[in-house]
């Protein structure tokens, strides 16, 4: 493959990323959009083959009327994780030649380089030359398309930054946290939790006092959805990065490459965090309806206050933490746990290649598609179409926000949608309720640190006018007993969070014999794992565990183990030059792009 001197590739990438106002397209519309004035042909319907997405269908409301003003399309979104087996549906539409018009999904093992090899994705390298796109991130793209033997622009990378790789690539909280209801939590004076095991007996106690919601339903402290389960049960992965690991494959990696672990070891974090949900589930603390919901479900849930525990920000938080709710005192926060080593994503200079998107080779007017890419990393497409509920930037200038003085805010119906829950949208914008009417893409273009040209941050929760202004109740609670404004603020005093320097590193092609291996072992350990949450007792567990352990090695677990344990530790190895590199290279920093 062709390779570059990696220090010399992550200076002009800053440089590159640095230089993105001078290149980039108007920030943003005042309107809900200009019409494509006849530029593109007749209206066409996209397929989004979408690995991100939690909903499936055609894209609706203001972000569709948004597509439909500007390149005279929509979108109809296909993704896997709302039929429950991810690994099926990608199979299948790739034997039948045609995976989507538009494709979001992994490039590692080997995924990109079949994609090439079968004549399923476009070279974008003929519609891209004259794009703002190649212009500002052509180190990003071409080192991402150098994993392909093939000469041409197959793929973008998604999370594109311009800060260091040790840098945080979250905005105010890590992706991995502990919110549970901070008020029901602040009825018990506070109790300290010193592990993680702590959480039974503390999450027990506010269950049996507020065994019922609003709407009269059944109060859980965990509920958990099966839509995200790949590898493993995704619930049970979440607490691993609670202290410092995060998956690679069927390994268990530590953020700073200095460990790694079994998941089917006895004593990995992973069977730590089985037991412990299954002695939730014997305490009739987890939801029976886990097996049965979607995302969709569960988010629905903690909107109506149903469930107690979220393992990230992004759920609890935008569902149920309204001005109303939390002028009252009400809503999820994080709580920390004394032992606990919080593991953060690292900016990558080069894009984050586990995410890309493509154009697949059989689409209908590729060159309105790339239009459509190079819109989506622009600083307009940015901060509309990363405004959903599990992402966070301001929406559409105009409808939500506006610039006063040269300082961005919210306008009033921007302030009562993304502080406030929700709202009908204007007919001018498309109406429908603005969270119906949100990108359901769920892909993010560049890292949350990112600033627009202006020089302030496309995720608006850390602007000044909203971030000082509008402290309700549960904040100003919050941060009296924290000592912090923001949850990365306390986990830096406290020496709480792990970095995981963000690398170019991209995970290996796989052998068809290992692929299958994979698929094999992972839909044991999920189905067994499922099984082992919810065994009424200890014998059962233990039993179950067994059965999984010898049907696994069976299946030629130990074999597809060891080749993820061999890539966790390329990956730990390009991580540390990634920091080494980045320390000899000064220039190098976060700074806004001017």
């Amino acid at each position: 493959m062709k390779k570059n001197n990696l220090l010399s590739r992550i200076t002009a990438a800053a440089m590159s990323l640095l230089m993105l106002a001078a290149t980039a397209s108007g920030c943003s519309s005042k309107s809900s959009g200009s019409a494509a004035n006849g530029k593109y042909g007749a209206f066409i319907t996209v397929d989004v083959y979408d690995a991100l997405a939690n909903d499936s269908g055609i894209q609706s409301g203001w972000y569709a009327k948004i597509i439909r003003d500007k390149f005279n399309m929509e979108l109809n979104i296909i993704t896997p994780n709302t039929t429950g087996s991810a690994d099926s549906l990608y199979d299948t539409r790739f034997a039948a030649g045609d995976i989507g018009d538009i494709i979001i999904c992994a490039s590692g093992r080997g995924r990109l380089q079949s994609l090439v090899d079968a004549g399923l994705v476009l070279d974008m390298e003929p519609y891209i030359h004259e794009k703002n796109l190649i212009r500002n991130y052509s180190l990003p793209i071409r080192s991402l398309n150098r994993s392909v033997t093939q000469d041409g622009i197959y793929a973008i990378p998604s999370s594109v930054s311009s800060a260091t790789p040790d840098t945080p690539s979250e905005d105010t909280a890590t992706n991995y946290g502990a919110y549970i209801r901070w008020d029901y939590y602040a009825e018990m004076g506070y109790p300290a939790i010193n592990t993680f095991e702590d959480f039974l007996p503390l999450l027990a106690k506010m269950q049996e006092t507020h065994p019922y919601d609003d709407n009269g339903n059944p109060v859980y402290a965990f509920s958990f959805f099966k839509d995200w389960d790949d590898n493993m049960m995704n619930a049970i992965k979440q607490p691993c990065c609670f202290y410092g690991y995060d998956e690679s494959g069927f390994v268990l990696a530590k953020a700073d490459g200095s460990d790694f672990q079994n998941i089917l070891d006895e004593d990995s974090l992973y069977m730590r965090f089985l037991r412990f949900y299954n002695k939730a589930n014997q305490m009739d603390l987890v939801d029976p309806d886990s097996y049965n919901q979607t995302y969709n479900d569960l988010a629905q849930k903690f909107k109506d206050g149903q469930v107690l525990f979220s393992p990230w920000p992004w759920l609890a938080q935008p569902s149920y933490n309204t001005t109303d709710h939390m002028s009252q005192g009400k809503g999820y926060m994080f709580v920390p746990v004394e032992d606990e080593l919080i593991y953060s994503y690292g900016c990558k200079s080069f894009g984050d290649y586990q995410t890309v998107i493509a154009i697949g080779s059989g689409a209908e007017d590729p060159e309105r598609l790339v239009d459509f890419i190079d819109w989506l990393y622009s600083p307009e497409g940015i901060m509309i179409s990363c405004c959903s509920p599990n992402q966070g930037t301001a929406g559409p200038e105009g409808l939500t926000w506006h610039i006063n003085d040269d300082i961005p805010e919210l306008t009033d119906f921007g302030r009562l949608v993304l502080l406030n829950g929700d709202s009908e949208v204007p007919p001018s914008w498309g109406g429908g309720m603005w969270w119906d009417g949100s990108c359901m893409l769920n892909y993010t273009p560049v890292s949350k640190v990112e600033k627009t040209p202006g020089g302030y941050p496309y995720y608006f929760a850390t602007w000044e006018s909203v971030f000082r202004k509008n402290k309700s109740a549960l904040e100003s609670d919050w941060s009296e007993h924290m000592h912090a404004d923001t949850v990365i603020e306390y986990l830096q005093k406290n020496n709480q969070i792990i970095v995981s320097p963000g690398t170019d590193h991209i995970s290996p092609d796989e052998t068809t014999e290992l692929s299958t291996i994979r698929s094999q072992c992972a839909n044991t350990i999920i189905t067994y794992s499922w099984k082992m949450v919810f065994a009424q007792s200890d014998d059962e567990f233990n039993s179950l565990y067994k059965e999984l352990l010898s049907r696994a090695e069976s299946l030629g677990y130990s074999q597809i183990y060891q080749f993820d344990l061999n890539n966790a530790k390329a990956e730990a190895a390009a991580k540390a030059a990634a920091v080494e590199q980045s320390a000899g290279n000064p220039d190098k920093s976060n700074a806004p792009q001017k």
